[in-house]
């Protein structure tokens, strides 16, 4: 029972994945080329969309939801911005370093050429495609944190329809990669949901808004590798995603009340 309380929305997020995928699999199978070329498109430009709204929009809502509450609120923008900005560099830096966007791209190939042949490099763009799509966005890392310490999935049950469908128009253009991406949505996710239930509140609300603002970014990048205008090393820049939380937490060690407003504690 208390399994099922952290994991509930983890677990249906990915069936719905899995079942999305497979029915788009078997529907674009029977679809002409010049079809599934401007489903991709439409999600290209449906993933900017989620990236403005989670990178531009809420950025800007943090701003005027912090701003008030602090000393000299005309510069805090700023502050924040190079909090952003920093996660996003230190954060490619590690992932090139690790070269984590080489190393899932190969893993793809390897998976795809070792049990069905064919265009392994597809198989690993679907793959990651997906997984940036299915694991970065507010809606995940709010699930996630309310289905681990709180027991409440509801967040999730919302991201698996949306999911579910966005999977099958993925999988119709991209392939089997996109039904490997459950492994990612299973992994990812049940570890964020596992980490909110054994430290019940991990992060403070300035953190959390900052990780999406980066995540936004990210979701970005990866509409620019959909709809084929620049092809970004996706992967590399994930690490920036979990960086807020450290340097909102250094600044604050150093310049108290710098990000943080004094009365919240950090929280």
């Amino acid at each position: 029972m208390v399994v099922w309380s952290i994991f509930s929305g983890t677990i249906v997020n990915t069936v719905s994945v899995a079942a999305g995928s497979l029915l788009g699999l078997r529907v674009g199978a029977n679809l002409p080329e010049r079809y599934r070329t401007i489903v991709l498109s439409a999600l290209g430009l449906v993933t900017i969309t989620l990236g403005v709204d989670a990178g531009v929009l809420k950025f800007a809502a943090t701003v005027e939801t912090f701003s008030g509450r602090m000393a000299g609120g005309q510069t805090y923008g700023a502050h924040l911005a190079m909090v952003v900005i920093a996660s996003l560099i230190l954060g490619a830096l590690a992932g090139t370093a690790l070269r984590l966007h080489e190393r899932i791209e190969s893993a793809g190939v390897w998976i795809h050429g070792r049990f069905s042949g064919g265009d392994g490099h597809t198989f690993a763009e679907g793959f990651l495609t997906a997984s940036v799509i299915f694991c970065v966005g507010p809606l995940t890392l709010l699930g996630c944190l309310r289905n681990g310490a709180h027991g409440d999935p509801s967040y999730l049950y919302i991201k698996s329809v949306l999911d579910g469908f966005c999977s099958m128009a993925l999988a119709s253009s991209l392939g089997w990669g996109v039904f490997a991406s459950v492994v990612t949505v299973l992994g990812f996710q049940g570890g964020l949901a596992l980490l909110a239930y054994l430290v019940a509140e991990p992060l403070d609300q300035l953190s959390l808004s900052l990780m999406t603002v980066v995540g936004g970014v990210v979701l970005l990048a990866t509409a620019l590798m959909i709809l084929e205008i620049k092809r970004i090393p996706v992967a590399n820049l994930l690490p920036g995603i979990f960086l807020p939380p450290l340097l909102v937490s250094v600044v604050e060690w150093f310049l108290p009340g710098t990000l943080l407003p004094p009365a919240s504690g950090g929280s």
